[in-house]
C-alpha cells in the first residue's frame, strides 16, 4: 500500500509562492530593496505594528536599541535607511538580541544590513541593535515590512527618525513610503469559455482531447487567440484553488514563463510568475497583462487575459511567437497561499508556437519513458518472477522429465522466466535515468529500492551460474542463499512498486491503483498458501502405509497423479489471474 510519507510531487511546475511568509527560514534577500513580499495581493494601508528606539540621537559607532512590536505576526524585514533617501541602500548593520527568533541578512552586499524572522512562529516583539557606521548620514529612519498572514501584510512601515547631534532638524515630510504597485483591474466574464473555434482561430490545448468546457465539467482547457500584435489567453478547468500554465524550453521546471489564476473566496486574481528551478516561483507585476477577466460557476474556474506577443525590456516574459512545451497544472490554495499541484501537470508532446497556425492538441500527464518503465516492471515482478518462483517451489515432481541439454522441464521454465525478469528489470532500470538525465532527488525512496532490486536481479543469475552439483556439500548453502536473495528481491520490488505508483510521473489513478496492487499481493500469497497446504496433505497421504506392498505403491501413484493435476489447474488459474492484474495496470498506464 502506498505510504503517504513517501509521496512527493516530482515534476515540473512545483507552484509554491515565493514570499516573506512562505520562507519560514526568513531568507528573503530578494525582497531587500523594495521590501515588498511577492504575494500578488494588495498590502494593508493602516499599520498596526510599531518601531521604537532607545534614543533619538546617535553618533558614529554607537549601538541603538530598536524594538518592533504589535499584534502577533509571522514574518518581518527590518532595515535602516537615509531618511532623506528612503529608496537608497541600507545604512549600518544590526546585532541580534535573540538569534532564536531573528537573523541577519546581507542586503545590497552589506553584511548584517537587515534583520528578518528565523521561523514562521508567531511573534509580538522583536528586539535588535542598530550599529551606526562611521559614514552615517545625518538622519536615519527605520522601515519594516510585517507579514501577519499570507494575504495580510504591511510594507515599509515607517519608524522614528534619529539624527546626529549637530545635524539640522529633519524637515522632510514623514510620508516617504515608496508608492506601492497598483493592481490592474479585473472584470467578470459574462459567458463561459468555449472550444467552438479551436483549430480555426484558436490554438487549443485540451484534456481530454476535443472536450468542451461549455459542456464538460472535467475539461481542462487552454486557448490562445492571436489578434494582431497581442494574444488573448483563456483557461478553464475544475479547481477550488488555482489553475496555471507555463511555457518552457524543455520538459523540466526552470527558467519558465508561468501564469496563474488564483481563487480567493469568491474572486479570482490573475498573476504572472517566473519559475527559476525546482523551488518557489517568483511572482511578477501584472502590468504586462490586459483585459483580465474571470468566472466561477459549479466548481469550474475560468479566466482570461491579453498579452503582447513581444515585451521588449520586460524581464522573465517570453516572446509568444516561439515554440515551447506547454504545461497545465492545478492545485490547492489555503489562506491565499499556493500549494503543490494536485496531480502531475499535463505536458504537450512537443513544442508549439501558439501564434502560428491554430491547432487542436492534447498532452500527457505521464511521459512515454516513464510509462514504459512502469509497464516493464509490472511485467517482470508481477508475472515472470512470480510464476517462476511457483514453478521452482512446487513443480519439480510434476515436470521432472529431462528436456533440453538434459535439464528438467521445471528448471528450464524457471531459468527462462528468471532471466527474462532480470532482462526486463535492467531495461526498465535505465529508462528513468535517460528521462531525468541522471539521478532524481525528488522521488523519495523509490529509486533507492530500485537500485537494490536491480543489484539483486543481477546477482541472482550470476550466483546460479556457479551452482554446485546436486550432492556437493556446498549445495545446501547455495540453496539457502539463492532462496534468500530471491525472496528479498521480490519483497523489495513489491515495496518499490507501491512507492512508484504514488509518484506523479506515472500518475496512476488513486485509490484504484493501491487496491489493485493489494489484490495482486493477496492473490499471489493466497496461491502459495493453497499449494503449500496441498503439498502437506499429499505428503501425509503418501506416508499412510498399508500392510500389502502393492496397495502402498498403488496408493502413492494415485495420490501423485491427483496432486499433479491439482497443481496444474492451480497454476493455470494463477496465470489467468496474473494476466488480469497485469492488463489492469497496463491499461491504466496506457490511458495517461
Amino acid at each position: 500500500m502506498a505510504v503517504p510519507g513517501f509521496t512527493f510531487g516530482a515534476f515540473i511546475i512545483l507552484l509554491l509562492i515565493s514570499s516573506v511568509a512562505n520562507y519560514p527560514n526568513g531568507r528573503v534577500t530578494k525582497s531587500c530593496h523594495g521590501m515588498i513580499p511577492e504575494h500578488g495581493h494588495s498590502p494593508q494601508s493602516a499599520p498596526v505594528h510599531n518601531i521604537s528606539v532607545s534614543q533619538m540621537t546617535f553618533r558614529p559607532g554607537e549601538k541603538i536599541e530598536v524594538i518592533l512590536s504589535g499584534r502577533p505576526f509571522k514574518g518581518f524585514l527590518l532595515e535602516a535607511r537615509d531618511a532623506e533617501d528612503l529608496s537608497g541602500l541600507p545604512i549600518g548593520s544590526f546585532t541580534l538580541n535573540n538569534s532564536q527568533v531573528s537573523q541577519l541578512l546581507t542586503c545590497e552586499d552589506i553584511q548584517g544590513s537587515a534583520v528578518s524572522h528565523r521561523s514562521a512562529s508567531k511573534k509580538t516583539k522583536i528586539k535588535v541593535y542598530w550599529n551606526a557606521p562611521s559614514s552615517a548620514p545625518n538622519h536615519i529612519q527605520f522601515l519594516v515590512t510585517v507579514v501577519e498572514k499570507y494575504k495580510i501584510y504591511w510594507v515599509k512601515i515607517p519608524g522614528p527618525v534619529i539624527s546626529q547631534p549637530n545635524a539640522l532638524p529633519f524637515t522632510t515630510p514623514k510620508a516617504t513610503i515608496a508608492p506601492l504597485p497598483t493592481l490592474s483591474p479585473v472584470s467578470h466574464l459574462t459567458k463561459s469559455v468555449s472550444a467552438s473555434d479551436c483549430g480555426n482561430t484558436k490554438f487549443c490545448v485540451r484534456s481530454p482531447l476535443n472536450c468542451d468546457p461549455e459542456r464538460e465539467a472535467a475539461c481542462v482547457f487552454l486557448s490562445f487567440t492571436r489578434d494582431d500584435q497581442s494574444v488573448m489567453v483563456e483557461m478553464s478547468g475544475p479547481s477550488k484553488g488555482y489553475l496555471s500554465f507555463a511555457l518552457s524550453h524543455d520538459r523540466w521546471m526552470g527558467d519558465d514563463d508561468a501564469y496563474l489564476c488564483i481563487r480567493e473566496d469568491q474572486r479570482v486574481h490573475i498573476q504572472p510568475s517566473h519559475l527559476t528551478g525546482r523551488s518557489h516561483p517568483v511572482m511578477d507585476s501584472r502590468d504586462t497583462l490586459e483585459d483580465m477577466a474571470w468566472r466561477l460557476a459549479d466548481g469550474i474556474m475560468q479566466c482570461s487575459f491579453r498579452r503582447n506577443i513581444t515585451l521588449p525590456g520586460v524581464k522573465n516574459r517570453f516572446d509568444l511567437n516561439t515554440s515551447y512545451y506547454i504545461f497545465l497544472a492545478d492545485g490547492a490554495v489555503i489562506d491565499g497561499r499556493i500549494y503543490k499541484h494536485s496531480q502531475q501537470p499535463l505536458i504537450t508532446y512537443e513544442k508549439h508556437d501558439v501564434t502560428d497556425h491554430p491547432k487542436n492538441i492534447g498532452g500527457s500527464r505521464s511521459l512515454p519513458l516513464l510509462k514504459a518503465h512502469g509497464a516493464l516492471m509490472f511485467v517482470a515482478w508481477m508475472t515472470t518472477v512470480s510464476i517462476g518462483v511457483l514453478v521452482a517451489r512446487f513443480f519439480k515432481p510434476v515436470w521432472s522429465r529431462a528436456f533440453f541439454l538434459g535439464e528438467a522441464v521445471w528448471f528450464q521454465v524457471h531459468r527462462i522466466l528468471m532471466l527474462t525478469t532480470s532482462a526486463l528489470t535492467g531495461i526498465a532500470f535505465i529508462m528513468p535515468f535517460v528521462y531525468r538525465g541522471g539521478w532524481s532527488w525528488h522521488a523519495g525512496y523509490h529509486p533507492y529500492l530500485g537500485c537494490i532490486v536491480m543489484t539483486l536481479a543481477i546477482l541472482q543469475p550470476l550466483l546460479a551460474a556457479f551452482r554446485p552439483p546436486l550432492h556437493d556439500p556446498r549445495r545446501q548453502m547455495f540453496n539457502w542463499t539463492h532462496w534468500s536473495i530471491g525472496t528479498a528481491a521480490r519483497i523489495i520490488a513489491v515495496a518499490a512498486i507501491f512507492l512508484g505508483m504514488d509518484l506523479p510521473g506515472l500518475n496512476l489513478p488513486y485509490p484504484r491503483k493501491t487496491y489493485a496492487m493489494i489484490g495482486f499481493v493477496a492473490w499471489h500469497v493466497g496461491t502459495e498458501i493453497v499449494l503449500e497446504i496441498h503439498a502437506y496433505r499429499l505428503s501425509r497421504k503418501v506416508e499412510i502405509l498399508d500392510d500389502v506392498r502393492i496397495q502402498i505403491l498403488q496408493s502413492f501413484t494415485v495420490a501423485e497423479a491427483e496432486g499433479h493435476t491439482f497443481k496444474k489447474v492451480v497454476l493455470a488459474i494463477y496465470i489467468c489471474g496474473n494476466v488480469t492484474f497485469l492488463i489492469i495496470f497496463l491499461s491504466a498506464i496506457n490511458h495517461l
